[in-house]
């Protein structure tokens, strides 16, 4: 099975599909992986590296299978022919034109945003995996927007008293967000709706916020979305506490939905001057009410940190950890080289958002 690893091409989209470490691995193992020159560039990945892991430099839309990061543009799927299979984050639940126009081709699509939250998927869940990236990152980001230090510091002028986080969502992100925000020095704080993540917030040695709302867990381990009584109570009890915090991280998210709204202005209104709102729901419009999605701005004083594509601001780790997710499908879904589709197992026929009458079971 010869795999194509496509070279991104959405603006600030610094990832590639496949590294030299994993494509060399999958060389081994009876596939022939064709890399557009340049595609690992932007993540520090030379093509000279995949070339000595075994990959030849290539078109890749002429092989078996296409592997990416970002749904491909309108161009790119005109690259595309039927029979051809797809792997990539496709927004399946947002961008259903995009969807159909992949199936228009005939082309089978696998979303990686679509694999099943089980233990036999966990070394596929790209989702997790980026999430990892975004949660740190976050962490980052409040420290360097923030005007005063994380740690506290005892010098000669007297003693820092250290910075305190609060970080709303104890997903994969809060949870790397909380151990990042600990590492550096600052006394962290977490809330979840779903009570059962509470224990977890603690063993990183965090303060779990009470705020009196708390939310049954959905399908998948993701919190459900709360009803309009229950998210109002959260924002009213948020508003009372959010003036303690110096810093707040925002990773809340409904696969499908716009990010549910948790702070609302007033709240902002209430934090202390210099305060920072680091908001991972950006992309899917924000869970602060005064986010601008993909910009750093300021307001009542708070700054307010909206970047999107948190994780393709750290390209080489955000990239080998997708590429061994990538690596991980691929061998599930053609063992030894050799393409074996089986629509009965759960992984196969989750992760597919679009097949081929070839490819589709009889």
């Amino acid at each position: 099975m010869r795999v194509g690893v496509a070279r991104e091409t959405a603006p600030g989209e610094r990832r590639v599909a496949l590294v030299p470490e994993t494509a060399g691995k999958l060389a081994a193992g009876g596939f022939e992986i064709l890399v557009e020159p340049g595609a690992g560039e932007a993540a520090a990945f030379p093509d000279d590296a995949y070339r000595e892991a075994g990959a030849t430099l290539a078109s890749p839309w002429e092989a078996d299978a296409v592997v990416k990061v970002a749904k491909p543009a309108a161009d790119e799927v005109a690259k595309l022919r039927g029979g051809q299979l797809l792997i990539g984050f496709l927004d399946p639940l947002g961008d259903r034109e995009g969807v159909e126009r992949l199936a228009a081709r005939g082309v089978t699509a696998f979303a990686m945003e679509s694999i099943p939250r089980i233990t036999r998927a966990q070394s596929m869940d790209a989702l997790s995996s980026q999430a990892t990236v975004a949660g740190y990152k976050a962490a980052l980001l409040a420290a360097e927007h923030l005007p005063r230090f994380f740690p506290m510091l005892m010098t000669a002028a007297g003693t820092v008293p250290p910075a305190k986080v609060l970080v709303i969502g104890a997903g994969v992100a809060g949870l790397q967000g909380i151990a990042t925000a600990r590492r550096l020095g600052a006394v962290v704080t977490g809330f979840d709706v779903r009570p059962v993540v509470r224990e977890q917030i603690q063993s990183l040695g965090a303060n779990w916020l009470d705020l009196g709302v708390s939310g049954a867990e959905a399908e998948g381990g993701y919190a459900r979305e709360l009803t309009p009584d229950e998210m109002r109570a959260q924002q009213e009890a948020l508003e009372a506490r959010i003036a303690e915090f110096d810093v707040v991280i925002t990773t809340a998210a409904v696969p499908g939905r716009a990010a549910p709204k948790i702070i609302p202005a007033s709240a902002v209104r209430a934090m202390r001057p210099g305060s920072v709102i680091v908001d991972l729901a950006a992309e899917t419009g924000g869970n602060c009410e005064l986010t601008e999605p993909g910009s750093v701005v300021q307001r009542e004083g708070v700054t307010l940190v909206g970047l999107t594509n948190l994780p393709s601001t750290m390209p080489y780790h955000a990239s080998m950890l997708y590429s061994r997710n990538v690596q991980a499908l691929l061998l599930h879904l053609a063992p030894g080289g050799e393409l074996t589709l089986d629509w009965d197992d759960e992984i196969t026929a989750g992760a597919c958002v679009t097949k081929t009458k070839e490819a589709a079971p009889a």
